[in-house]
């Protein structure tokens, strides 16, 4: 044994980020800029759309709504569509029904026209939410995987201030030309998104699943630290895949489950004891991140700082642009913790936060409405909440739904697993938006939020007992954390006793 020398006893270094790897993920999760700028313009739009088409509240609250809903549509074709054609494919096929969506509402003469244009774009928008973080998991070292793929919420953030800027922008239009042309719009950047994911390579956990070792080696190689790394993640690949690890052949013949059959049966069916833990821990972030009520906040936040006390057309649309900046920061700051503080600690951190900003804007909201003049101090703290809800939203729950629930699932189930947890996030979504005017009817302004608050307190216990830390495993690793439910420490354990029991058989082999 050779003798140690001084480098030897240095401390190791911090691994460089691949900027293969995250240029590929950049433009992968470009279509969610799409889904973005949609609820940015129509916070804005809406209120013109209803002056210029002349509809009622219900009417109004459908058609802000509905996009959510249809957009279930496609992200449960997208599941099978990206198994089938790939994800690079399935990126490309969201933009283009974006584009075709966004022409329509451009041109629509009327409501049920411009509902029509909805449904498409919806259906683009489902495509898009569901592949961008499945393709940057899996194409993300693992490493830097929390950053990566915190990258479509990253972008949906940007098309929420970008919608927020634009209705600033061009508001001084007349109306009938105002919200078409803030809808129809949408189409330029959705066909140059299109375009511009055709210049990144397929996920390689894809190509393996089709027996195409060799073109996802030549991708490993590219996004990973070295070729080494590249070849045990080929390895870890190939054994969740089924596909014996003695198999070298550039193509190589592979299960019909590969392709996707069965998926449902071993998905909800016939589950393991993980993948049941798995399937509630990702259908209940889902479910909590909307059921909290962001879009209600972001949606309408033109009539919440209405309700505050700010009169001015111009000032709500300024004020609703202060939402849009600070989301968008708080969003960037959450990509650099991800990988540093894990996705458990900053998830419950941004979750309790919100509890206490919901609390005090229903308390605000509520002290406003038991007043006839205005109260200074209750307008400041309304304002103030409704900034502090965004940023600790994003700053934990909104990236981390989307990191956590792609990367959990095992290899064969990842597609359609991520589907479900992106067609309950809609669904959930969508009655949110759809009900919250005649909700705060019925119970207040304060009494919508005190609500919100109440159901986001339901889901920290929820996240405290269900969901492990996934930070720094690898994919194939992650479904050791599961099964165990709250017993997470056992299940810590028996990976760590799995990892050392792997190095002790490496040592082996090499002595």
């Amino acid at each position: 044994m050779a003798d140690p020398i001084a480098e030897d006893f240095d401390p190791p270094q911090k691994p460089k980020r691949n900027k293969f790897a995250i240029a590929c993920s950049l433009l992968a999760c470009t279509p969610s800029i799409l889904l973005g700028y949609d609820i940015g313009v129509m916070s804005g739009a809406n209120l013109s759309i209803q002056d210029d088409l002349k509809i009622n509240d219900v009417q109004i609250q459908i058609l802000t709504g509905t996009l959510n809903i249809y957009s279930v549509i496609g992200s449960a074709l997208a599941g099978r569509t990206s198994d089938w054609i790939g994800r690079r494919y399935t990126a490309v096929l969201s933009g283009a029904i974006f584009f075709v969506g966004a022409i329509l509402m451009g041109f629509a003469p009327g409501y049920a026209f411009l509902m029509f244009g909805r449904f498409v774009a919806g259906i683009g928008v489902g495509y898009g939410l569901m592949i961008s973080p499945v393709y940057t998991a899996e194409i993300a070292p693992t490493l830097s995987r929390g950053f990566l793929t915190s990258f479509p919420e990253v972008f949906v953030n940007i098309g929420i201030l970008l919608g927020y800027v634009s209705n600033y922008a061009f508001s001084k239009l007349p109306a009938p030309l105002y919200w078409r042309f803030m809808l129809g719009i949408g189409a330029l950047p959705a066909i140059i998104l299109a375009i511009g994911v055709l210049a990144v390579p397929e996920s390689p956990r894809w190509l393996v699943m089709q027996g195409r070792l060799g073109d996802a080696k030549r991708v490993l190689d590219k996004t990973s630290a070295s070729k080494e790394e590249a070849q045990l993640t080929l390895d870890d690949i190939k054994e969740a895949a089924g596909i014996a690890k003695e198999l070298d052949d550039d193509v190589v013949p592979v299960s019909e489950k590969s392709h996707g059959e069965g998926i449902w049966k071993d998905l909800i069916l016939h589950p393991t004891p993980a993948v049941r833990h798995i399937l509630i821990a990702a259908l209940g972030i889902h479910f909590f991140e909307q059921a909290s009520g962001i879009d209600s906040v972001v949606l309408y936040s033109p009539r919440i700082f209405e309700k505050a006390g700010i009169k001015s057309y111009d000032h709500k649309l300024l004020a609703t642009v202060a939402v849009g900046f600070v989301k968008t920061i708080a969003i960037l700051v959450a990509t650099f913790f991800l990988d540093r503080f894990g996705r458990r600690r900053l998830l419950l951190s941004s979750v309790a936060g919100m509890i206490f900003s919901l609390a005090c804007l229903g308390a605000g909201l509520t002290i406003i409405d038991h007043h006839r003049g205005t109260v200074p101090w209750a307008i400041a703290l309304c304002i103030t909440m409704v900034l502090l809800n965004v940023a600790f939203f994003s700053i934990g729950l909104g990236p981390i739904t989307w990191v956590y629930s792609s990367e959990i699932f095992p290899l064969k189930l990842r597609a359609q697993g991520v589907s479900m947890g992106v067609a309950v996030n809609r669904i959930t979504s969508g009655v949110i938006s759809m009900t919250f005017l005649s909700l705060y009817k019925a119970i207040t302004f304060g009494g919508a939020f005190f609500l919100y608050a109440g159901i986001a307190a339901l889901s920290w216990v929820f996240f405290y007992m269900l969901l492990p830390e996934t930070k720094g495993r690898t994919l194939e690793e992650t479904e050791v954390l599961f099964g165990k439910y709250h017993r997470l420490e056992k299940a810590n354990a028996m990976l760590r006793e799995s990892k050392q029991g792997d190095g002790d058989e490496n040592k082996s082999q090499v002595n």
